[in-house]
């Protein structure tokens, strides 16, 4: 039986069309992976299936009574409301549930008895609903699951507004398993996530009954939990059997087939023009020339996918640095309270290496305290010399109105604007994207933005807080490519082993360094 319909969508964004004519259907127990590009509209879907976004014709159709749990990339959380509110939010409906039964209570006095005789049998529904859905035990499950993502560590008493975007991403996550609804629509769930939650979602999937769909470039996470795939290119959707090795077999065999026969039938127009324009002037052969004509005109033309922009990552070099990167004393770093123990570090030219470790223990703080960003608690940390820095902040919080060819701009004042077009078009950005205001872009595509203006600076040191988040496949791969061939030195917080290991000379596990429970 179908749970979600999708029939004849169409939709786009001023001149710019995203869906044509898609269609989709999930059934019962079905794990789908929903795969594309950056900017090719899986969270617009998301949106459209979840009616935060109107399509523009086609219909949605959800089947009767289905609970549907939404994580977005893009939630908010309100200031003023603690873990534990955001958390106990969850079960609202059985919050709801209590107070229609105090309702009830409070009209029973001026009942009539068959009114009584009512209110006794609601009353007994609305509390057969509260036990049975676990309404006196709350306290016990938002505690648990809260352990399970380590937001305890963190908690739960903290206000929102004061977490960071991992931590943000732990609560929104929580509180769907803790809604446990009917369908999960997962939007890049392990973004943020270190490597040991990443783990606890893929095991929860994997046993998890009931259908989701889920965006992820997290190729091995999605290997691991879904058996089918939406790929979203070219405004279509098209769906394939099995798991994203599978996908990329199927799809490239397709992508072939069509190519040769676009081949041949090329041969054939090109063969048939030729007969039409040398026989259509000649008296004898005018029939023959106007029967071919026909036969072109009723051709149905193969039509290849237009190649998309693929990213193009190089970063500039320049001289090299003092062989001392940064060498700390009894370095302790943290904000009100200390997060690691004494650090004496040290961090040589041409090292490559990798932090890593849960989130919450300061691996973003520890880069903010090196760049002097950010005072040490205690100790101190000597920087060598030449140093020229390229930094990838882990998320900018702030809405930013400039256009992608402002915010470079802004940055490189001497570029002309095609140097700047050309720049961001090389990070893999169509005309359409350089042109929009930074706010509309997706995550994947702010990345490309933040990352052409690091890879148009000289730099001998690269500081990279998680800048895998967002990033496509594609884009992923070429990242990549250009830090393996990186000639500096650099430092990279990344919760991807897959990313990382071939690229660092070194790992450093921050949880040895902690002052936390983890």
């Amino acid at each position: 039986m179908s749970i979600l319909t999708v029939k004849n969508v169409n939709h786009g964004f001023g001149d710019r069309a995203i869906f044509e004519d898609v269609s989709f259907r999930l059934l019962k127990g079905e794990h789908v992976g929903l795969i594309g590009a950056n900017g090719e509209g899986k969270s617009t879907f998301m949106n459209i299936i979840t009616g935060k976004l109107a399509p523009d014709e086609g219909t949605i159709e959800w089947s009767n009574r289905v609970r549907v749990g939404y994580m977005d990339q893009h939630a908010q959380l309100q200031k003023g409301q603690t873990i534990r509110d955001v958390l106990k939010g969850a079960f609202q409906y059985l919050f709801d549930l209590e107070k229609e039964m105090l309702e009830i209570t409070d009209k029973m006095a001026d009942a009539s008895p068959e009114e009584l005789e009512k209110l006794l049998d609601d009353m007994g529904n609305i509390q057969d609903l509260l036990d049975n859905n676990g309404f006196y035990v709350i306290d016990v499950k938002v505690e648990e699951v809260a352990g399970g993502l380590g937001l305890r560590d963190i908690g739960l008493d903290k206000d929102v507004a004061d977490l960071s975007g991992g931590q943000r991403t732990k609560v929104l996550l929580a509180k769907l398993l803790l809604e446990n609804p009917d369908i999960l629509l997962l939007d890049e769930p392990t973004n943020y996530l270190d490597e040991k939650h990443i783990e606890w979602l893929k095991f929860y999937l994997q046993n998890y009954e009931n259908a989701f769909i889920l965006i992820s470039h997290d190729i091995p996470f999605l290997n691991s939990v879904i058996n089918l795939i939406y790929h979203v290119e070219n405004k279509k959707l098209t769906r394939y059997v099995g798991d994203y090795d599978n996908f990329i077999r199927v799809y490239e065999a397709n992508k072939r087939q069509l190519e040769l026969a676009f081949e041949r039938q090329q041969k054939e127009i090109a063969k048939l023009e030729d007969f039409v324009a040398r026989n259509k002037a000649r008296v004898a052969t005018v029939g023959m020339a106007k029967s071919r004509q026909k036969q072109l005109d009723k051709m149905e033309k193969i039509e290849l996918t237009k190649e998309k922009v693929k990213p193009e990552f190089n970063f500039k070099p320049t001289r090299a640095s003092g062989k001392l990167i940064f060498e700390t004393t009894d370095l302790v770093i943290g904000y009100d309270e200390p997060l690691s123990k004494p650090l004496n570090l040290t961090m040589e030219r041409g090292d490559k290496i990798a932090l890593v470790g849960a989130n919450g223990l300061g691996k973003t703080t520890l880069l903010k305290s090196l760049m002097g960003e950010l005072k040490p608690l205690s100790g101190k940390a000597e920087l060598g010399d030449y140093q020229y820095i390229g930094y990838f902040q882990q998320e900018i919080k702030e809405s930013n109105y400039n256009t992608c060819i402002e915010e470079v701009w802004s940055e490189f004042p001497s570029f002309t604007q095609y140097e700047i077009r050309a720049a961001l078009a090389k990070c893999g950005l169509t005309t359409k994207q350089i042109e929009s205001k930074i706010v509309v872009l997706s995550g994947g595509e702010q990345a490309k933005v933040r990352l052409c203006k690091i890879l148009n600076r000289e730099t001998n040191i690269l500081i990279l807080d998680e800048p895998t988040n967002h990033l496509d496949v594609d884009a992923k791969e070429e990242l990549k490519r250009a830090l393996k061939e990186y000639k500096g030195s650099i430092l990279l917080v990344c919760h991807e082993p897959e990313f990382y290991r071939d690229v660092v000379t070194d790992i450093w596990d921050c949880e040895q360094w902690t002052t936390k429970i983890v």
